[in-house]
């Protein structure tokens, strides 16, 4: 890691690694075009290059799902069912109740949340199988009623899907699957292939291939759940933080991928000195241990004043993960305005949330904590608002809308509510 000390120029600071993407997004529109005009066809060919997989049909079989299911070891069964009760039990939480509002005598206002009717749902394999974010999405969206919920993952060589995503997949009652992976498998379910149904919502987390993909198909219409980067997470700690533990958080996160980043920070030299020095103990013991050593390379550790600063830095820098391994964690949470997920105090790793707290993993990253949230049940519908006047209250609203679209010049609007209006006096007389 990097070490600053009582650093005053902030701004590279909080710059993420950066990746080399010359021509990532010709090549990324190149394979969408062919997706949109081919379909089916330019998706078997990209599946072939890129995943070196030649398949006839990559819709997953219920016989392929049923025989993932019964390979996965009943402990793993046991332990996803129990992440899977958490999260339902959070997200539930979530569900709005519809209110009617009188916004005045006869004017009723109301919102009711609809779900999204066919969504789709990235799951990547390259490096680590992430079943967890099978959970994390196909939850929410079943919950909030998604008719079509569609999952594309990576086919291995072999021309299969890891039989943890299936059988996680199957549990959260995904409707589809398919092994397609990369810019081909967001363009088969932008697009829609003679295989693959459109969805109206695409979400999960890639890389930079995928990531591009999903932004340049967002910019054509279509949803998506966030601008998504590789994983980050920065944990503030004080004197009464465990080193160790707080090295182990700091880990978890740097083996994700070589573009990862970890960022310490504390008021305290004696802690980021520790933390350092039990990072290189627990860092050769892992077996990702080299991709980890590549994220610490990009990775920070701060030194800085005061507690105020501190928080200062923090928000500015809108980490996706926030450990406060502080002794008032909870004080200074309070204080804490953009983060996608906070955890609070030494017994709180962020390997909670990842798997089986019941929040939810899929957060914004590269400072979009600052304007996003992470996937709730809220991603997976749109509101409606309905409204309904009584003859009394048009009555009682008309004149101020008559006037308001008159100085807008909009006389049928004018004349929309006028010829009620006329109706209900000539009913009167």
């Amino acid at each position: 890691m990097k070490t600053f000390n009582y650093p005053t120029n902030w701004k590279a600071l909080t710059q993420r690694p950066s990746i080399e993407t010359k021509n990532l997004e010709a090549v990324v529109n190149q394979v969408l075009s062919a997706v949109k005009e081919q379909g089916d066809l330019a998706v078997k060919a990209y599946t072939k290059q890129f995943d070196q997989a030649d398949l006839d049909d990559f819709k997953v079989s219920e016989a392929e799902i049923q025989a993932a299911i019964v390979s996965v070891p009943e402990d793993l069964k046991k332990a996803i069912q129990q992440a899977k009760k958490n999260i339902e039990a959070f997200h539930s939480s979530q569900k709005e109740k519809n209110q009617v509002v009188e916004t005045m005598e006869g004017v009723s206002c109301w919102r009711k949340s609809v779900a999204i009717d066919k969504v789709g749902l990235y799951i990547p394999a390259g490096t680590a199988p992430l079943f967890s974010t099978v959970l994390m999405l196909g939850i929410p969206a079943k919950l909030a009623g998604c008719q079509e919920i569609v999952l594309c993952s990576p086919p291995t060589k072999e021309g299969t899907i890891n039989p943890v995503i299936l059988y996680t997949a199957s549990l959260v009652g995904c409707t589809k699957i398919f092994k397609i992976g990369g810019v081909q498998a967001i363009g088969a379910m932008a697009y829609g292939t003679e295989t693959v149904p459109k969805v109206y919502k695409i979400f999960g987390p890639g890389n930079q291939y995928v990531t591009c993909a999903k932004q340049i198909i967002n910019q054509q219409g279509l949803a998506i759940d966030m601008p998504a980067g590789p994983s980050e997470l920065l944990v503030w700690a004080d004197e009464t933080a465990n080193p160790a533990f707080v090295a182990a958080d700091l880990l978890s996160q740097a083996e994700h991928g070589v573009d990862s980043q970890v960022v310490l920070v504390s008021d305290n030299t004696s802690v980021l000195e520790e933390v350092q020095a039990a990072i290189k103990e627990q860092v050769e013991g892992l077996p990702r241990k080299d991709i980890a050593k590549v994220a610490l390379g990009n990775s920070l550790a701060i030194l800085l004043k005061t507690a105020n600063e501190i928080i200062q830095f923090i928000n500015e820098y809108a980490p996706e993960h926030l450990i406060l391994n502080l002794k008032n964690a909870e004080e200074i949470a309070d204080r804490i305005t953009n983060a996608g997920s906070v955890f609070l105090g030494n017994f709180t790793p962020e390997s909670l949330g990842d798997y089986a707290s019941g929040t939810n993993h899929t957060l914004p990253t590269n400072g979009f904590a600052r304007n996003y949230s992470g996937v709730s049940l809220d991603s997976f519908v749109k509101k409606i608002t309905f409204q309904k006047a009584t003859a009394q209250g048009l009555k009682n609203i008309g004149w101020a809308v008559e006037l308001m679209a008159a100085a807008e010049e909009l006389e049928a609007h004018k004349n929309a509510v006028t010829i009620r209006l006329n109706s209900l006096e000539n009913l009167k007389n």
